[in-house]
């Protein structure tokens, strides 16, 4: 297995010596039990001087999951995850560049991409050198997009499998780029015996890139390897164990007795751009101005942890979400009600608890590779919650029998959204929150994995 982060975390302890502080990351979180007595070797970069003293030591092996480390410069690292990952490829395959002002590649970016060559160099060095002839190779997300090549190269005996965690941009998105990046990224994915995407759409766009005849050109073939599409779900049994947990139990009697007697409309997010905070939160506004009646009856929980704080345009970005919260709450607020609860808190307690109460999930990304919470609510929840989810979240492709969908855009169409739901009647609600219970049961992350490992001519293809 190989990512960006791993699936153990370290930092000092009072005495200076490292301890272990958890998992690092989500797809860690997600992966990490399955792999666990496996004998599995996991590759991914230190995040800090204690996991580079507790690798040293011996310390990253845990329950049959070896962990061995990429240790990058930190400057270099720098370039290649904020400047590269998340400022151009996530912007890329999102769709969210500001042609007019952004991207802009000059001296300094081609400096950060030739820091994200030379990170992904230094992954597969790694794998190389630890990996056992004819290995399986899982690889994550678009931090490692250049590896497929490298490895091929190097180790052509090793079956390699990508799978990519985001959208992909289609061939338009992707012109943006400089040409020899853009033919270099393709290339690098070309290198693998097998690309994995969450959604039918998004395979559909990376195959597309290939046979763009410009973007060919550039990446040197038209031909685009293997693909397959393969939707991660989540392990009831774990969010079902997180809910009935004493903090989650805790967390849902304090919002059972802030919001008694009135509806809720629940977000968990990120403070991402992606994630369209604004318009939704534009689209509740506009639902409180035409709909009267819902004022004092609802109130608009918006749970969003702080992301990517290093980069300018998500500070502002959080500010804006902010601001727009304290005007909604300025101007339709009462002494006994506030319109909108925001929290910027990460409590993962508090999140799984309101997503146990909620009367309508709000998921209305502008584009999202999947989107796990819209996937984790009908698992938990009891009130016979409605999902209202973006037509642009990979999991509408699954969930679209049983959800509320949107146009991303449309504040309009949102907040009649948001209308219908609160006023679908009971028996409505719970037919469609039993359907998506079945849908989401239907696939769980051991299934998405066992995908990925028939791609690799390891397993048989998991039941759809």
């Amino acid at each position: 297995m190989v990512s960006n982060r791993g699936p153990l975390s370290f930092r000092f302890d009072d005495e200076g010596r490292p301890e272990p502080t958890g998992t690092g990351g989500g797809l860690a979180g997600t992966l990490r039990p399955l792999l666990t007595g496996t004998d599995t070797t996991w590759v991914a970069a230190s995040m800090n001087e204690a996991d580079r003293v507790a690798f040293a030591e011996g310390l990253m092996v845990e329950d049959g999951l070896r962990t061995v480390i990429v240790s990058p410069d930190a400057e270099a690292y720098r370039m290649a995850y904020d400047v590269v990952s998340n400022s151009t490829l996530w912007f890329c395959h999102h769709h969210l560049f500001d042609l007019p002002r952004r991207p802009r590649f000059d001296r300094r970016w081609y400096e950060a991409w030739d820091a994200y060559r030379a990170v992904n160099e230094q992954f597969a060095g790694a794998v190389a050198e630890e990996a056992e002839p004819g290995s399986v190779v899982l690889v994550q997300d678009y931090h490692l997009s250049l590896t497929g090549r490298l490895l091929a190269d190097r180790r052509p005996d090793l079956r390699t499998v990508f799978f990519m965690h985001t959208p992909f941009g289609d061939p338009n998105a992707l012109r943006a780029l400089p040409s020899s990046p853009a033919g270099e990224l393709l290339s690098g994915l070309a290198g693998f015996g097998a690309c994995g995407f969450h959604t039918a759409r998004w395979e559909a766009a990376f195959r597309a890139c290939f046979a763009d005849r410009e973007l060919a050109t550039y990446a040197g073939t038209g031909r685009a390897p293997s693909s397959f599409h393969a939707p991660l779900g989540p392990d009831p049994a774990a969010i079902e164990a997180e809910a009935a947990s004493p903090a989650a139990a805790a967390a849902r009697a304090e919002l059972d007795e802030r919001f008694e007697g009135r509806k809720l409309i629940v977000r968990v997010d990120r403070v991402e751009l992606s994630k369209n905070l604004l318009r939704g939160l534009w689209a509740y506004e506009e639902l409180l101005e035409t709909k009267p009646r819902w004022r004092e009856r609802v109130v608009h929980l918006v749970l969003a942890y702080p992301s990517r704080e290093g980069l300018a345009d998500y500070l502002a970005y959080r500010s804006e979400v902010e601001h727009t919260v304290a005007r909604i709450n300025e101007v339709f607020g009462t002494a006994s009600w506030d319109p909108i609860v925001l929290d910027v808190a990460d409590d993962r307690d508090r999140s799984v608890a309101a997503l146990s109460r909620y009367d309508v999930l709000l998921v209305n990304p502008i584009r999202d590779g999947l989107n796990l919470v819209a996937k984790e609510g009908p698992l938990v929840n009891d009130r016979g919650g409605v999902v209202v989810i973006s037509r642009e979240a990979g999991a509408w492709e699954e969930l679209y029998p049983a959800a509320v969908g949107v146009n991303p855009f449309d504040v309009t169409g949102q907040a009649a959204a948001l209308d219908l739901a609160l006023e679908m009647d009971e028996g409505e609600r719970f037919r469609r929150a039993a359907r998506l219970d079945e849908i989401v049961r239907a696939r769980t992350a051991a299934d998405w994995l066992e995908d990925q490992l028939a791609a690799a001519g390891a397993r048989a293809p998991a039941a759809p």
